[in-house]
């Protein structure tokens, strides 16, 4: 292994956006590029870190155990520079209300937030991370300025979206193909639900709720434990919870950023909103 090289964070960007969507062509779609142009950029970076790093296949790509050691610090990386950005313009003041869906507080967003306002001293953010109803509720009264959800929970319309895959995550001793196959969901009201229900029953296989929280934190210890499948973005999928082959590949689902009107030109929010943008 040779030491002397740098990891260019626009390879970075494509591994952790593929890692992200669970495809390279929605990578590229999302990134502006063609897909020839991603594999080729991805190959780069494995011939750097002399790994391979994601597992292709028909129906998408999973990260291998180098893409899976690799993947934190790319999204610190990125972190890191969307806020070498943010430290060169001059600080701004204020009060932010950022709304995230459960899915990503896991993420990379809290903490490069949390770098911005280390990095802003007089600005205040808070983050929200709440089901829809609550999060459009804090939305009208003002709490929340920028929000990054489903785009149908807001009365406003989003002003980027982007699209991503679910992925199932079974634990240890599951056998997956049990019937009717133990599930483990996110509670009501979840608009994803449905569409992953309507999948297992357009696929003929039987369910039933074994377990059911608004945190991601207790949905994903649901799985450690083995009581069922999740229903989960690629990045919340836990190592060595990946299931591979043996379930219904499930829809997209759609994120979209959603501003309260009235902030344009806000120094503070239009940098936030960067922040966002550069991690999504």
């Amino acid at each position: 292994m040779t030491y002397d090289r740098d990891l260019e964070t626009s390879l970075l960007r494509m591994f952790v956006s593929c890692a992200r969507s669970g495809s390279i062509s929605r990578a590229a779609a999302a990134l502006g590029y063609s897909q020839p142009a991603v594999s080729q950029q991805l190959r780069k970076l494995e011939r750097s870190v002399e790994q391979p790093l994601l597992n292709r296949t028909a129906t998408g790509v999973s990260l291998t155990k180098a893409g899976e050691a690799l993947l934190p610090y790319a999204e610190r990386i990125l972190a890191l520079s969307a806020q070498a950005l943010t430290a060169t313009r001059d600080t701004v003041t204020g009060h932010c209300g950022v709304g995230l869906i459960e899915d990503l507080a896991a993420g990379p967003f809290p903490q490069a937030l949390a770098e911005f306002a280390r990095l802003n001293p007089e600005a205040t953010l808070e983050v929200i991370s709440a089901p829809g109803p609550y999060m459009r509720e804090a939305f009208t009264s003002g709490r929340i300025h920028l929000a990054l959800c489903d785009p149908s929970y807001l009365p406003a319309p989003a002003r980027w979206t982007i699209r991503l895959p679910l992925r199932w995550a079974v634990g240890p001793g599951l056998d997956p193909s049990v019937d009717p196959l133990p599930l483990v969901l996110f509670s009501q009201p979840c608009r994803w639900r449905t569409p992953v229900l309507d999948t297992l029953e357009a696929n003929g296989r039987k369910w039933r709720v074994v377990f059911e929280s608004t945190s991601l934190a207790a949905v994903q210890a649901a799985v450690r434990a083995g009581l069922g499948a999740a229903a989960l973005l690629p990045a919340c999928v836990e190592p060595g919870t990946a299931a591979h082959g043996s379930l219904p590949e499930l829809p997209d689902v759609e994120l979209g950023l959603i501003r309260r009107t009235g902030t344009e030109g806000d120094p503070l929010i239009d940098a936030v909103e960067d922040v966002l943008r550069h991690l999504a």
